[in-house]
């Protein structure tokens, strides 16, 4: 089956629109700073703060009219040179930027409906599958009972599992005999948004597949095992759920990331000062997604009717056991070599929040130790070739 080709003027008009909120968001900011910091100390009374910002209304306010009007101008020359700018194939360096780009400010690209937000779909050799018998059967004439599916982390690309030449999907399915499929998502969207979305395609699945499924085993990086847990979670009772055998996740934030943290404080820190205020805001256009992996969300109750970017008071979360009746596995990957007394993570996470490990044993995963692996001297990104990763992974998926 081809790749669907992609119009050339679409790409453009999406980059231009996000260009227009860019320019809107920065100058919201240097509006704010030039008026508190041309008020003057607040000792002072702050007496020019009322011509002051009539005036920057008046001026900033033009720079917002006139960047709408350019930004509706370019997609009406867009519109116009739509045929003279053609359509091609998008390839894997499209699909990184996207998926980089989702990873961000994702959510931001579904609510204001650019054309560049990734709509969620199960892919095979980086084409959107059509979930329906005959569609499946053509795109898997071998398929087998036992399917796979490989759900990257964030900022990432069903794609991007292929590394230096290994894929752990296509080796799994020459040597044990799975039938892989990759889920391409959002990741800027809240965790529960895509474990939601991801719950539903995988009953498609399961229902249009052509051949009955005998076990289901979700194989997920980073991010990707906080989407597969919660669609576990929602999807409780739910048909594909009674086949989902086995879930393994690599260098998955069960329990957060430090760095998503330390965000946190910094928008926190710059918002002590007056003057420094308005910066705090640009730490706000991270996604929703980068904000569920300060303690590694995965319900709808974890966010709303909350400021997710307010600091934080420890661990907000409601805790979320392993899938019930579903073997779990868990591998870390740290900086550190063997036999190094304390171990680093891997540049991202941290050995015991990828292995589910809490000192709550209410929150604590509890995974046995024949289920859980570290591999040393490695990073975030290493586990997806790392060839001892791939030998542990045979071992726990060859039964």
């Amino acid at each position: 089956m081809a790749k669907k080709t992609r119009k050339h003027a679409d790409d453009l008009s999406a980059a231009s629109k996000l260009a227009v909120d860019a320019t809107q968001r920065v100058t919201e900011v240097v509006q704010a700073m030039h008026t508190t910091i041309g008020s003057g100390p607040g000792v002072l009374g702050q007496p020019l703060s009322g011509p002051l910002k009539l005036v920057n209304g008046l001026v900033y306010g033009s720079i917002r009219g006139v960047t709408r009007l350019v930004g509706k101008t370019i997609e009406q020359v867009l519109s116009t040179l739509a045929p003279l700018l053609g359509e091609s194939t998008p390839g894997p360096e499209r699909d990184a930027v996207q998926a980089a780009l989702n990873g961000v400010i994702g959510d931001h690209l579904a609510q204001t409906k650019n054309p560049l937000a990734i709509e969620m779909s199960l892919r095979h050799e980086g084409h959107a599958l059509t979930l329906d018998r005959e569609s499946l059967r053509a795109a898997f004439p071998q398929a087998t009972g036992k399917v796979l599916v490989l759900v990257h982390g964030s900022s990432m690309n069903d794609l991007q599992w292929a590394r230096q030449g290994h894929d752990h999907g296509a080796r799994l399915a020459r040597e044990l005999g799975f039938t892989p499929l990759y889920l391409h998502y959002n990741s800027g969207l809240h965790v529960s948004q895509n474990g939601r979305a991801f719950d539903a395609l995988l009953d498609r699945l399961v229902a249009a597949w052509p051949v009955p499924v005998t076990s289901l085993t979700l194989l997920a990086h980073s991010m990707g095992g906080l989407v597969c847990r919660s669609a576990a979670h929602v999807g409780a009772g739910h048909p594909w759920r009674r086949t989902l055998t086995r879930l393994v996740t690599l260098g998955t934030p069960h329990h957060g990331a430090p760095l998503e943290r330390g965000g946190n404080w910094i928008e926190f820190l710059l918002g002590v000062s007056r003057y420094s205020a308005p910066l705090a805001t640009l730490a706000k256009l991270r996604s929703a997604g980068v904000t569920d992996l300060r303690f590694g969300n995965l319900l709808d109750e974890d966010w709303t009717g909350q400021d997710r970017f307010e600091k934080s008071q420890g661990d907000p979360r409601t805790p979320v056991p392993l899938p019930e009746g579903v073997e779990c596995y868990a591998v870390a990957a740290t900086t550190s070599l063997a036999g190094a007394k304390r171990l680093l993570g891997d540049g991202l996470v941290p050995v015991d929040s990828a292995l589910g490990r809490h000192e709550d044993r209410a929150r604590s995963l509890t995974l046995p130790p024949s289920h859980q692996h570290i591999v040393h001297g490695s990073n975030h990104l290493d586990l997806l070739n790392r060839p001892e990763v791939f030998e542990r992974l045979v071992a726990w998926l060859a039964g």
